[in-house]
C-alpha cells in the first residue's frame, strides 16, 4: 500500500517537472556569473599600496626622530 502511493507521488512529481520544462516556466533561475573587473582590482590595490606607504613613511619619521622607548620584558623563570 505504501510503495503504490510512494509511486504515485513520483509519478506526480516527475509530470511537474516535465511540464515546467516544456512550457520553459522553470521555478529555478539561472545564476549569472559576473565578469571580474581586473582594472578596478589592479586600482584598489594601488590605493591600498599608497595608503601603505604614507603610514609607513609615518613610522619611519617616528624612529628616526628617537622619540620611540623601548622597554625589555623580564623573560619567564619556568620556561
Amino acid at each position: 500500500m505504501k510503495t503504490g502511493k510512494l509511486l504515485i507521488a513520483v509519478i506526480v512529481l516527475q509530470a511537474l517537472i516535465l511540464v515546467s520544462h516544456w512550457t520553459g516556466t522553470s521555478p529555478v533561475t539561472p545564476a549569472y556569473g559576473q565578469i571580474p573587473d581586473a582594472g578596478g582590482q589592479r586600482q584598489q590595490i594601488i590605493d591600498e599600496l599608497k595608503t601603505l606607504n604614507g603610514k609607513m613613511d609615518r613610522l619611519v619619521e617616528t624612529l628616526k626622530s628617537g622619540d620611540v622607548q623601548v622597554h625589555v620584558a623580564k623573560p619567564d623563570e619556568k620556561k
